[in-house]
């Protein structure tokens, strides 16, 4: 992320004025109370559009209704924090905001329980034909053996991604009696033994699972993840739940296995586009849906309106925002001095994220040189944060990522180090999961920015910026000239790459920086060529 501002806590003498709070979306009164009901604060309940003058407001509340674009956030200068009163950012121009050095805040917790309980309801809904029936009889038909449905008792529940909303699902499916297979790359044996379910690979859970509900973010890799290819490793008859993101399950590819029976039945609150437009998913007898409603409960919304009411009084009040999204609460003269490292860290765990596609156990980092005269904490949550957040079902930052790798099972600290590898400053973290170690090795120099410079004992310097395909391979000849015709073949375009060795004729490693975003089958066929046993992308 390019922090190009800084938000500065308002100061002391600053509480005592009135600050303008503008609740653009209509919220829980219950759960304004906060700010209602405090002296510092004015606040107008008032869409955007509908307001004349908006240089006034210190703060805007939204829900999904109201969309926060750079031309908005341009006629609020005083604005100085963005509350969205639910999980889901994808209104807020967040890049924009961060230019601006407006904080942005969610509420990650407060719709968890709304959420697991409706996809509970589906579940139940699809396996007895509820909907249908409930259609049926309102018609004036009274047709009991059309609507023959399953028990959910000694079935067993896929759960693809097991954060906080899995969790929960999970406890309440023990309760009947079901199985649990979870699929989820953080997920430790120890937490998967405390929790009561039984860790699993994706494949496993695909062709094992009587149902199989998602709980993941939407990112390039969860994309389409139940598409032709993985929907195909079901077994016949399986039922299908999304509640999470639209654009998890394709579309596509659930309409031809429906077609053909292989799928039983899909049960969707949220879609590839909406208001849902594709008739033809809607039209299938065993397909149920909802406009999006998993997080619409009166407690739900009482909850977040209550979660960033908090928040913002508190952040106004010069307190630190422990859900913002998008900048730290730091003073300007200690962020300006840790920001290179910041910024060097999120992306170093970022990275370790992609490449670390196993279970996690520890993460370690140690210091060397002058970053040991900085407030390093501040870096290792980023670090932490960077780590997290691809594989995670809500918005991380530096103020939670340490409550979330508690309960993902994570141990993890920082020392400091004589040694810095012959760098004015150097960052070494260590990635341990259950079968294997990942090490990282970056540094921040003032002429060229942040570099990576050490892979696993590679010595390699690059940018950790755009899109890189990472390789693991024999160092022989002919394997580099294959990787770049096949990459020619396909229209990728090589920007740079950089190889790693540590001695002639063994293992070595390339990081290779390309124009555009690679294809999976373009990594699938790079790991058929011979000499090579690992390619991936890294996202940056």
């Amino acid at each position: 992320m390019n922090h190009q501002a800084v938000v500065a806590r308002p100061t002391g003498n600053q509480t005592q004025a009135k600050y303008q709070i503008l609740v653009s979306d209509r919220m829980s009164k219950e759960g304004l109370l906060p700010l209602l009901e405090s002296n510092q604060v004015e606040c107008l309940e008032k869409n955007v559009n509908d307001v004349d003058d908006l240089s006034q407001f210190d703060a805007l509340l939204v829900r999904s209704a109201t969309t926060v674009t750079d031309e908005l956030l341009a006629k609020m200068p005083k604005l100085k924090i963005v509350a969205r009163a639910g999980v889901g950012v994808d209104n807020i121009d967040l890049d924009a905001a961060t230019k601006r050095g407006v904080v942005v805040v969610n509420a990650p917790d407060g719709n968890t329980i709304s959420t697991a309980e409706h996809t509970f309801a589906m579940m139940m809904s699809l396996l007895r034909n509820i909907p249908q029936a409930v259609a049926s009889i309102k018609a004036g038909e009274w047709n009991r053996k059309a609507f023959q449905g399953y028990e959910l008792r000694g079935k067993t529940l896929g759960i693809v991604g097991f954060g906080r909303i899995g969790t929960q699902l999970a406890q309440r499916a023990k309760a009947f009696e079901m199985s649990l297979l979870v699929f989820d790359p953080f997920l430790t044996k120890a937490r998967a033994e405390k929790l009561g379910v039984t860790t699993a690979t994706l494949e496993e859970v695909l062709t094992g699972s009587d149902i199989i509900t998602v709980h993941t973010p939407l990112t390039k890799e969860t994309k389409g993840l139940l598409g032709m290819e993985n929907i195909a490793k079901t077994k016949p008859g399986t039922f299908l739940i999304n509640c999470a993101r639209g654009g998890i399950i394709d579309e596509q590819a659930l309409k031809h296995f429906l077609s053909n029976g292989h799928i039983a039945g899909a049960a969707l609150d949220v879609f590839e586009e909406e208001p849902a437009t594709d008739k033809e998913l809607l039209a299938f007898p065993n397909v149920i849906g909802t406009p999006h409603i998993a997080a619409s409960t009166k407690e739900a919304q009482l909850n977040v309106a209550a979660q960033v009411s908090e928040e913002v009084l508190r952040f106004l009040e010069g307190e630190p925002a422990s859900n913002s999204i998008n900048l730290p609460t730091l003073s300007k003269e200690i962020y300006e001095k840790v920001k290179p490292f910041y910024e060097l860290t999120r992306s170093m765990g970022n990275i370790l994220s992609q490449v670390m596609r196993t279970p996690v156990q520890e993460i370690d980092v140690y210091y060397g040189g002058t970053v040991t005269n900085l407030e390093t904490s501040i870096t290792t949550r980023s670090l932490m944060a960077g780590f997290l957040q691809p594989r995670v079902d809500a918005a991380v930052n530096d103020v939670n990522a340490s409550l979330i790798a508690k309960e993902r099972g994570i141990n993890f600290g920082e020392k400091q180090m004589n040694q810095t590898y012959g760098y004015s400053n150097i960052i070494h973290a260590i990635v341990r999961g259950e079968d294997r170690i990942f090490e990282i090795k970056g540094t921040y120099v003032k002429e060229y920015g942040p570099r990576i410079v050490n892979i696993n004992g590679f010595n390699v310097d690059f940018t950790p910026s755009g899109h890189l395909i990472y390789i693991q391979h024999n160092d022989r000849p002919g394997v580099i000239g294959r990787m770049g015709q096949l990459l020619a073949d396909y229209q990728v375009n090589i920007a740079t790459m950089q190889v790693g060795r540590k001695e002639e004729g063994g293992e070595a490693i390339m990081m290779v920086a390309v124009d555009k975003l690679v294809e999976e089958k373009v990594i699938n066929e790079l790991k058929l060529i011979e000499g090579i046993y690992f390619a991936d992308t890294i996202e940056c």
